[in-house]
């Protein structure tokens, strides 16, 4: 039985028309993909101009046949009650609703149409393929976040089962937990490990230490999916070694789709199926390929809520040899995050405050912009942006999931600041570490 297949269905998602949908996609000629792309192109920016408020306020100056004239969405666009965003007849009981993860210090909540969720997930599914990973039988090891309260804590459980994945804490990163983890992979059948790139590195670095290869602890592994984190070179080779099996960069965004994936020639291939991916300079003009500017991409298929030209906050360049219908990444700036350590000597993911941000995140818009700074082993610092002071009683609620997640004995400052200071590429670093 197909349960991945069948657990999306469940839940509205049209999956199996969507793998035929993109397969169809993907068989154009080189020539009959570029119409597909400028049809598509038309076809969201004009359906938002037509049933979507938010976005006719936002792009009253559109000539649809004009695509310069379309203005570029930024996060900040966003940070707005998601009822005003939304499309006509679509709400938040009939659409996918999720959160971003705040790791450029600008947190939003967002949507999709079930339609263009289906596609996402058909997207991924075909991705993965390429190493051999079919997600109803390939068993996951992932390295992933897990929130602590009860009632998501069990979802997301339940969500694994259903899911052929066992999930390991990326909270405790001691080589008492990392003893524990290489003793299920050697119980376990696991056919691929997916999951944040810094707490991977870690758990390799662990095995170096041991000097073990985990592939002759665990012969049926195939593959390693790194993601949501910079991948450097020395890191990579590392994973190689240390794992036995090859190491596949994935990039993405959970607001938008898989935006590019490593294929087996180990090019960044960028997602042209759903997604349309332009690198623009600071005044919003189109870089050729083998330049440098601001990724901007535009959901081909996201009718629920808009994100066209959307600033994703990272920069980056396109191979020079992309095309239209195979686009190739040749470098990601971002999307880095620091190993915090504690008191108690234990070490954490910087990926830990995705979770604790979440806290942090509410649907009114408040907080804009965020950073989190350890000033000491046992002091932390949120910096933040926000039209109000956070209370006393949002304070208390951050303090204590900060120790929730973290450990006891954690000291927390917070200062509302006007602007955060940026890094040369624009973005935030969310975490940082000055010890």
């Amino acid at each position: 039985m197909r349960i991945f297949d069948f657990s999306l269905k469940l839940n509205g998602f049209e999956i199996d028309k969507a793998k035929e949908v993109l397969a169809k996609i993907q068989s154009q000629s080189e020539k009959d993909f570029v119409g597909y792309i400028e049809n598509q192109k038309k076809e969201i920016v004009s359906y938002h101009l037509e049933h979507n408020a938010f976005y006719k306020n936002l792009g009253k100056s559109i000539d649809i046949n004009n695509w310069d004239s379309i203005p570029v969405m930024t996060k900040r666009h966003l940070q707005q009650p998601l009822e005003k965003r939304l499309s006509n007849g679509s709400t938040t009981d009939t659409v996918y609703i999720n959160k971003t993860s705040g790791s450029s210090g600008d947190p939003f909540i967002f949507a999709k149409d079930k339609w263009c969720h289906a596609l996402t997930w058909a997207e991924i599914m075909n991705r993965f393929g390429w190493f051999d990973i079919d997600f109803n039988s390939s068993k996951q090891a992932r390295f992933y976040g897990i929130p602590l309260d009860k009632k998501s804590y069990y979802k997301e459980r339940l969500k694994d089962c259903f899911s052929n994945r066992y999930r390991f804490s990326v909270f405790d990163l001691s080589d008492n937990a990392f003893e524990k983890v290489l003793s299920k992979f050697k119980s376990t059948n696991f056919d691929y490990i997916n999951g944040y790139t810094s707490p991977i590195v870690q758990f390799a670095k662990f095995l170096k230490r041991k000097n073990v290869v985990l592939k002759t602890l665990c012969p049926t592994l195939k593959v390693c999916i790194v993601t949501s984190e910079m991948l450097f070179d020395d890191d990579k080779m590392l994973l190689e070694t240390q794992f036995g099996v090859p190491i596949v960069n994935e990039y993405g965004a959970s607001e938008l789709d898989l935006i590019a994936f490593q294929n087996p020639k180990d090019e960044w291939q960028v997602n042209s199926e759903t997604l349309y991916v332009e690198i623009l300079d600071e005044n919003d003009n189109i870089l050729p390929y083998g330049e440098e500017g601001r990724i901007v991409i535009t959901s081909l298929y996201n009718k629920a809520h808009p994100f066209i030209r959307y600033d994703i906050g990272d920069i980056g360049i396109l191979d020079e040899k992309s095309t239209l219908k195979k686009p190739i990444l040749k470098k990601l700036i971002g999307r880095t995050n620091d190993i915090a350590n504690l008191p108690s000597g234990k070490t954490a993911a910087g990926l830990t405050f995705y979770y604790i941000t979440k806290s942090v995140i509410e649907n009114d818009g408040n907080v804009s912009e965020f950073i989190i700074e350890q000033l000491s082993l046992d002091v932390f610092k949120i910096k933040y942006v926000s039209k109000n002071a956070l209370s006393p009683d949002e304070k208390e609620t951050i303090g204590k999931a900060m120790i929730q997640y973290l450990e006891p004995n954690i000291s927390i400052v917070f200062e509302r600041v006007a602007k955060l200071d940026r890094s040369k590429s624009g973005k935030l670093k969310q975490f940082t570490s000055y010890i």
